[in-house]
């Protein structure tokens, strides 16, 4: 192929535009906020799994409360019943006797079934309040993640709009190259890192940084001006 040297320049100066962009969108994708927030949607992941149970956790014990209370109603029910049937004194002594032995049987059920409702709303209020505490946590991350968004969008938007003045300065630059000559530029490109033009300064092409062989050497040196030569080795454009 052959070209006027004052495009290779230009192609130079083409490569120059790609690497500065190739870097500007490798740094976008690779800020360290990206990490950070990766991290914290695993935590809060974790916390709202824990906070889940921790509801459940509360949802039974509700329950369980719900089931001792109303397993100590009926039984206080019966027994201010009897105490009021031997309160009124119209028992037989029999059926008094018989009645107050119960009153005392119930008493000690109802003070059993009261100490299972004390412990069923310990339970409870233990289970709300580590509901809390998860709540809060799952809160707390959340504001973090928000934060850390705003924090990345900011870096984005800014790197964006680098990449935007980037691209704008390659599309003019890109316009300067003849066709022929782009779409190898291009081509090189895509199979070689994004290098496809690279100056040959002293005996080393600085693309693939390899030291080129005397017959190598020669055969650029001595190639015409307009002739595009390629490295030997890494096949990229070699400017003079």
């Amino acid at each position: 192929m052959k070209t006027d040297p004052a495009n290779l320049m230009t192609l130079l100066e083409l490569q120059s535009l790609d690497t500065a962009l190739d870097q500007v969108k490798h740094k976008a994708k690779s800020l360290p906020v990206h990490g950070v927030i990766a991290d914290l949607m695993r935590r809060h992941g974790s916390v709202k799994d824990d906070l889940v149970a921790a509801q459940t956790e509360r949802s039974d014990a509700a329950a369980a409360a719900r089931r001792a209370e109303a397993d100590v109603v009926p039984v206080r029910e019966r027994l201010t019943r009897n105490q009021a049937r031997v309160d009124s004194g119209e028992m037989t002594a029999k059926a008094l006797s018989s009645a107050i032995d119960e009153i005392e049987h119930l008493k000690q059920r109802v003070s059993d079934l009261e100490d299972a409702q004390l412990e069923a709303m310990e339970a409870l209020d233990l289970a709300t309040a580590h509901v809390g505490q998860m709540s809060e946590q799952v809160e707390e991350i959340e504001q973090e993640v928000r934060e850390q968004l705003a924090s990345r969008d900011a870096a984005v938007a800014e790197l964006s709009a680098k990449a935007n003045d980037l691209s704008s300065a390659r599309t003019a630059k890109a316009s300067q190259v003849p066709q022929p000559l782009l779409a190898l530029y291009d081509k090189i490109r895509a199979r070689n890192n994004g290098v496809a033009v690279a100056k040959f300064d002293g005996r080393r092409c600085q693309g693939c940084g390899l030291e080129a062989t005397v017959a190598d050497i020669n055969r650029y040196l001595s190639a015409p001006s307009d002739e595009v030569i390629r490295c030997a080795e890494c096949d990229r454009i070699l400017v003079r």
